[in-house]
Formats: structure tokens, C-alpha cells, sequence
């Protein structure tokens, strides 16, 4: 559904890593005085550009949290690579002891076997190759050594595509710190423009910002279509007051899709961290059969999120300083309706 009308309200953050900021809803969803067809005023002005930062900012904290879910499984594979190198460094180790314990007994009892040469070798795959070509190495020693062969080979390799993977994972934490700039810029002008306003104008737009914020609504013979969306719902609904933190997904703090992800968490069910992805976490349906429990997407990016409560409103994380509240659910105009 659209919403044409000015927006008093600024939107919301996402994480660190999460998802998306939060904006606050549409001037007359909020029952505000839409300003005339006369040229609008400065403080109309700096209003209107307040908002634009604010769904700048959203936008750029979106894809901090890209860059920061992508940041973290590269660690993940990074810490479980280094555990198999150390394992696989283990066996190597001891494969070349047990042959190197045989070196030694044959040396004491007068010969060395020349296969076991391998072990003085900075290149073994090479000496090996030159040993079987020669004819030189028994069958139980060229076992031995073709699996100390192939553990040196998958050692190589492992380390190679670990040092990839620390590459990629280094670009990906550079994006994380240049998104998060972009989000901490934009909301710094932000505040700065605000606190430019009169302070009777900064009253009312910290008041529109968080009207409709703290009381409950559950309509009568609204139920969620799932027992899992039941126990979503009133997980977001016991998180209402609770503070917005940027880039937070629980328990004493949220952003946008962060509180998605924290409500369905406590359903059991494991969502995407951002709002574009949990955008396609299940199946969509129109806005008109919404029912409790289902995510409600904004803007054609799905840049912000909240959770459909009944009676026409959402449960979401709007942005920095107000907290976790129930807002219309025309506040912005809808995306998309996610039933997970």
C-alpha cells in the first residue's frame, strides 16, 4: 500500500550488524496537519531532509549488515579451517615419526631402507616419485609413504584456501567499517539538523515520533495461522519498550530486523539477519489477510521491517531513542507480507 503524504517521523537502524532502521510513520497515519500548497517554510524544509537521512542511513545500515552476517561466516570457516590444518599438522607429525622411529631402528641394525630418505627431504612428494621410478621402495613403505604424500598434499591445500578465505574476510570487514561510517555521517547531520530546529518544533517532532507507541491492541478473533508465528508475536509483544540499539538483535535491544530475528528465534525458528533477506523467509500474501506473527516489508528495497500485531498496526524497532512500539501499519508504504 502507498503513502504519499510527508512523513513526520524518521526511520530506524539496523545492525551490526542486523538489519534495517526503523522509520516512524507517514504524517497523517500519525494524525498530523499536512502543510498547505504555500511554499513550505524552512523547518518544513529541514524536516523533510531529516527524513531523507534517516532512510539514507537505513539503507546504508542494510548493507553493514550484509557486510558484518558475510564478516562473520568467514570467521566461522576460518576458525573451523585452522582446526583441521592443526589436526591434519598432527597426523603429518605423526606419520613422519612413526617412519622416522623405523629410519632408526634400520640405521642401528646397519642399513637404512632408502625410501625412508623421504624424511631428509625438503621435497617428499619428489623423492617419492624418483624412489617408486627407481624400484627401491617395498610395498608396506610406499603405503606409508604415498599416505604421508597425499596428508602433506591436503595440508598444502587446506592452508591455501584458508589464506583466501583470511583475504576475503579482511575486504569483508573493511565494508563492515566503511557502512558503518556511512550509517554513523548520515545520523550525526541528522541530529544536527534536528537540534537546529526551534525548540517547539523539536518538541513536536520528538512527540509525532513516538505517538501511537505504547499501548496494546489485540483484536478480538485475530489469531496467528501458526503456532510458531504465535509464539513470534508474543515474543515481540513482551519486547515493546525496549530500547533501539543499532546493529543489536536481543534481548535488551533491537533494530529493525534484528527484533524479527530475536522473536522468531524464540519460536525456534532461525531467520536471516537482514530485512531484505527475511523478506523471502516464506510465502508471501497480501496485505489484507496480514494476520498476527507475519513480517511486514517497507519500501521497494525492503529496507525496514516489523512484525504484523492485528488491528492494523506492527510491532518494530523504529530508530535511535525510541523504543520497541506498535506504529500503523500504513506508516510507509509495504512491500511486501511475509508469512514465515
Amino acid at each position: 500500500m502507498g503513502s504519499h503524504h510527508r512523513r513526520l517521523v524518521p526511520p530506524g537502524f539496523n545492525r551490526g550488524a542486523s538489519a534495517a532502521l526503523c522509520v516512524l510513520s507517514a504524517a497523517a497515519a500519525l494524525g498530523a496537519v499536512q502543510a498547505g500548497p504555500a511554499a513550505a517554510a524552512p523547518s518544513d524544509d529541514t524536516r523533510a531532509e531529516v527524513d531523507r537521512l534517516y532512510e539514507e542511513a537505513e539503507r546504508a545500515t542494510e548493507a553493514f549488515n550484509k557486510a558484518d552476517e558475510r564478516a562473520g561466516t568467514l570467521r566461522e570457516q576460518v576458525g573451523a579451517a585452522q582446526d583441521r590444518i592443526a589436526r591434519q599438522q598432527e597426523r603429518v607429525n605423526t606419520m613422519r615419526d612413526a617412519l622416522g622411529s623405523l629410519a632408526g631402528a634400520q640405521y642401528r641394525a646397519g642399513g637404512v631402507d632408502p625410501s625412508l630418505i623421504l624424511l631428509l627431504s625438503e621435497d617428499p612428494a619428489g623423492y617419492l616419485d624418483r624412489a617408486a621410478a627407481l624400484d627401491r621402495i617395498s610395498a608396506h613403505h610406499a603405503g606409508e609413504l604415498k599416505d604421508l604424500q597425499r596428508a602433506l598434499r591436503d595440508l598444502a591445500q587446506e592452508r591455501e584456501e584458508t589464506t583466501g578465505r583470511l583475504k576475503r574476510l579482511e575486504k569483508s570487514r573493511s565494508a563492515v567499517a566503511e557502512h558503518k561510517r556511512t550509517v554513523e555521517h548520515k545520523l550525526a547531520k541528522a541530529r544536527r539538523l534536528l537540534n537546529s530546529l526551534p525548540a517547539e518544533e523539536r518538541a513536536e517532532y520528538d512527540r509525532v515520533s513516538r505517538a501511537g507507541g505504547t499501548h496494546r491492541s489485540d483484536p478480538a478473533g485475530a489469531a496467528a495461522p501458526s503456532a510458531r508465528a504465535a509464539a513470534a508475536i508474543a515474543a515481540a509483544r513482551a519486547a515493546v519498550g525496549r530500547p533501539y540499539v543499532w546493529g543489536a538483535n536481543g534481548p535488551h535491544g533491537f533494530d529493525c530486523s534484528g527484533l524479527m530475528q530475536w522473536s522468531y528465534a524464540q519460536a525456534g525458528v532461525g531467520l536471516p539477519r537482514t530485512s531484505q533477506a527475511q523478506r523471502y523467509a516464506g510465502r508471501h500474501v497480501p496485505l489484507s489477510e496480514a494476520q498476527p506473527g507475519d513480517l511486514v516489508l517497507y519500501r521497494e528495497d525492503a529496507s525496514h521491517v516489523g512484525m504484523y500485531a492485528g488491528n492494523g498496526q506492527v510491532i518494530h524497532a523504529p530508530y535511535p531513542g525510541a523504543p520497541v512500539r506498535y506504529d500503523p501499519v500504513g506508516m510507509m508504504p509495504v512491500s511486501a507480507v511475509t508469512r514465515v
